[in-house]
């Protein structure tokens, strides 16, 4: 368990801006998914459940190749010949079960109309995703925000990782304080969300791993007022050692 950042510090919606900035200058826009459409967004967040992007990826498009990207279309096959399909994305079985139950839902309650969807009021909508089987707080506010283009901030485990080291929240925060975090600071704009989130995902999953690459990190060089924790704890082991031993 990691101890380096075990509570929160004092940040405003303008630190977290400079956060952002400095992950942007780094990384470029991101972009959550280079999804070619509404659905196939949809499809994305949910295959991305407890499995790497690529074997999502690998997933979403073995559906596309059988032309199965559309709701009719999953509703209408057998699951066993969805699941099939996903094997990449992992627990297939069940994926397959919610791919058709949206499916149904989007069918029923919209007509097949995505406009229809989109203009459905967010906390409305987001609670009758939440009562769809299978789907939880972060798939729901992946299909809001990435699909629909509501200004939800989504939260992941590297959201939880990477927060709790610099120091946003500590790892025990449920999913809402964590979103909460973000909400009660930055204004509500769907482009910044989505972008944000998606530079937390990409230095998450390039730099700030389990064993994280401190050195790498673009956070590195921020002033001390906002500099991730870990890295000042890590220096300052690396100092403390090199004193030791005489270096």
């Amino acid at each position: 368990m990691e101890t380096k950042a075990e509570h929160s510090r004092e940040v405003t919606g303008e630190d977290l801006c400079v956060y952002y900035q400095t992950l942007r200058s780094s990384f470029g826009e991101r972009g959550w998914w280079p999804a070619e459409g509404w659905f196939e967004t949809i499809v994305g967040a949910v295959l991305a459940q407890n499995v790497s992007w690529n074997g999502a990826s690998q997933a979403v498009q073995a559906l596309k190749d059988e032309g199965l990207l559309n709701p009719k279309q999953i509703l209408s096959s057998p699951q066993e010949i969805i699941a099939a399909h996903i094997k990449s994305s992992r627990y297939y079985n069940q994926k397959a079960e919610r791919l058709q139950i949206f499916a149904r839902f989007f069918l029923d309650q919209y007509n097949g109309d995505i406009d229809r969807m989109n203009r459905e009021d967010t906390n409305t909508l987001r609670r009758l995703l939440l009562d769809l089987k299978g789907f939880g707080p972060e798939t729901v506010d992946s299909i809001l925000l990435y699909a629909c283009n509501k200004p939800i901030f989504v939260v992941d485990a590297y959201t939880r990782r990477i927060g709790s080291r610099i120091g946003w929240f500590t790892r025990d925060e449920s999913y809402q304080q964590m979103q909460d975090y973000f909400t009660s600071r930055l204004k509500p704009d769907s482009a910044l969300f989505n972008d944000f989130h998606a530079q937390i995902v990409y230095l998450g999953n390039s730099i700030c791993k389990t064993r994280p690459q401190c050195n790498s990190c673009p956070l590195r060089d921020m002033d001390d007022r906002l500099r991730c924790r870990y890295i000042i704890t890590d220096d300052h082991n690396i100092q403390k050692g090199r004193r030791k031993n005489g270096t």
